[in-house]
Order: C-alpha cells, then sequence, then structure tokens
C-alpha cells in the first residue's frame, strides 16, 4: 500500500516537473518544433526585402519555415505592438527598423511598448538615408543647396517617409545646422517620396537607397549627400553630410528581436542560424544586398542592445528639440 501510494505521488511530480521547469527546458532545448512567425510592421517592399536574404537562409540551420506576417499601421507600432504582447517563446520575432523602437515611443503617447518591451537577437543589415533630388535640379551639391536656401527660405519643399522618422529627423538636423529652412510636406513611404521628387512635387527626398537606386542609375535622380559616417560602395561618389561638414549620421538597420522574457537557449539558437548563414551564404547574401544597395551589418545580442539604446537617447533628444 505504501509503495503504491509512493509510487502514485512520484508520478505526480513527474507530471508537475513536466509541466513546470522541465517541460518548458525541453522546449527550450527543442526550439524550434513549428514555423517562426516573423512579423513585419511595415507595408511589403522595403523592410521584408532587406532582411529576406537572412532569413530565407535561416530555416537551413533551424530546421523550421520562417514566415513573413505584415503588421503595418502607426508607423510601425501595430507590428510592434503585437509583438510585445506575444508570448516569449521565440515564435513570433519583429523584423524591423530601430524607428519604431527609437523614434515612435517618442512621439506617440498611446504607444503600447518600451524598448525595454524587446529583447534584441540580432542586427543584420544597414541601408543608408540619401538626400534626393532630379538630375535636372539647379543644385549640383550641398553647398549650391544651401546657398539657394539660404536666398529663399523656406520656399524649397522636401519630402520623406512620413513625419518624425529617421529621414524626416536627420534632414531637420541638418537644416538646423546648416541655418536653413525648408517646407516639409510627409509622405506614405520612401517609394511615394521618391515619386513625389521625379513629379516635381516637392524639389527634394530624404529617402531609402533601395527604390531610388534605380533612378540614380538611369540618371532621372541625383544624390546630393548620404547620412552615414562613410561613403557607400554602392554610390562611391555621392558624399556624406560628415565630409560637407554636418554632424548628421542617421543609419538604418534591420534586425530580429523576440517579446522580453525569450529564453536565452532560443535567443542563442536564432543567432547562431544568423551565424551560419554569414558563413554559409556570406557571398548569396552580399549579392542580394548589393541590387538594394545595403550591407551586411551584423551585430549580436549585447552589441545590439546597446546600439538601439544610444538611437533610442538620440532621437529622444532630436524629437525633444524639433518639437520647440
Amino acid at each position: 500500500m505504501k509503495r503504491r501510494l509512493f509510487g502514485g505521488a512520484g508520478v505526480i511530480a513527474l507530471a508537475l516537473f513536466s509541466l513546470t521547469g522541465g517541460g518548458i527546458l525541453a522546449a527550450e532545448q527543442n526550439f524550434p518544433t513549428r514555423p517562426l512567425q516573423v512579423i513585419i510592421p511595415f507595408a511589403p517592399g522595403d523592410t521584408d526585402v532587406l532582411l529576406r536574404p537572412f532569413l530565407d537562409r535561416m530555416p537551413e540551420f533551424l530546421g523550421q519555415p520562417i514566415i513573413f506576417v505584415y503588421k503595418p499601421g502607426a508607423a510601425g507600432a501595430v507590428g510592434a505592438g503585437f509583438v510585445a504582447s506575444a508570448k516569449p517563446d521565440g515564435y513570433n520575432l519583429l523584423g524591423t527598423s530601430q524607428s519604431c523602437l527609437a523614434i515612435v515611443p517618442h512621439i506617440q503617447k498611446d504607444v503600447s511598448y518600451t524598448l525595454e518591451s524587446f529583447a534584441p537577437i540580432n542586427c543584420l543589415v544597414e541601408s543608408p538615408i540619401l538626400l534626393l533630388t532630379q538630375s535636372n535640379a539647379p543644385w549640383k551639391d550641398l553647398k549650391e543647396l544651401v546657398a539657394d536656401a539660404k536666398k529663399n527660405p523656406g520656399k524649397i519643399n522636401y519630402t520623406s517617409a512620413g513625419t518624425f522618422n529617421v529621414g524626416n529627423i536627420a534632414h531637420e538636423a541638418f537644416a538646423i545646422q546648416a541655418g536653413v529652412k525648408f517646407n516639409f510636406i510627409p509622405s506614405q513611404g520612401s517609394g511615394p517620396a521618391i515619386t513625389a521628387v521625379l513629379g516635381g512635387h516637392v524639389q527634394l527626398a530624404s529617402a531609402a537607397i533601395a527604390p531610388a537606386l534605380p533612378h540614380l542609375k538611369s540618371g532621372t535622380l541625383r544624390a546630393l549627400a548620404v547620412y552615414t559616417e562613410k561613403r557607400k560602395p554602392a554610390l562611391p561618389d555621392v558624399p556624406t553630410f560628415v565630409e560637407m561638414g554636418y554632424s548628421v549620421v542617421a543609419p538604418v538597420n534591420y534586425g530580429l528581436l523576440a517579446p522580453k522574457g525569450a529564453p536565452r537557449e532560443v535567443i542563442d539558437k536564432i543567432q547562431l542560424a544568423a551565424q551560419k548563414v554569414m558563413e554559409n551564404h556570406g557571398a548569396y547574401v552580399k549579392d542580394r544586398l548589393d541590387q538594394f544597395g545595403a550591407q551586411v551589418d551584423f551585430m549580436a545580442t549585447r552589441e545590439y542592445s546597446t546600439f538601439l539604446r544610444n538611437q533610442y537617447d538620440y532621437y529622444g533628444r532630436m524629437v525633444r528639440s524639433l518639437k520647440q
């Protein structure tokens, strides 16, 4: 009788172990056992395109498919909020640039998440922002643009992919340092911003390189400067704002994040899969990104976390200064 009672208690204990710590540990060790979802908080055609060279190859090393799910809206806050509230088991990841993490919380009072709502995994790609104009514009370089803007304050129109996005903030920082004023007309993305320039509706666009590259190659657009520390291989003749005397650096970096509380083992497995893509398919990734003027910018968890915190603090200061 005692042996039966002891045996029953052992079964109960084993069941509890499997439902609590033991079961969780086993799930983490076996991760992933089903497809992963990468939530893209923007419309198709930019973030997803730049992350695909990595994410199309990562299933080879994870053993499960990766599915793109698009949840655009509120400058990325809808998709980011969805992931922030998801179960932190690694099956719902956020694939994004820093804009919805480092800028949106400073400008939307009702945003449902903070930077601390996420566990950064990897930064994977950097894609620059350019200051663009028509090829037949009267300014051949940034110096001529500034001279004209000083003569005609507020009469030169520019656009970017939304209000208080990276392009908008970077351009306003440049204008403040140059001592000039432009008239801002927001667009609903880099593609529409470039279309507005090509159509003559605005004179300038602060926009992503990927949708601009075909027009730069065909000669219908001219890039006056790039918002990065160094010139980009895709446009070696385009100077940086730093070269032209302005301390404006605004890279756009794309990476993966999990909800806060995701197990370390899960984050490590996803990070290792991305690293293996670089080791085994580096040439493929580079060739794909070259088509869009982007580059690999691989940061592991700790470095990526520090980068995002610095970006959050920087854009917080910028938003506050521009609101004054």
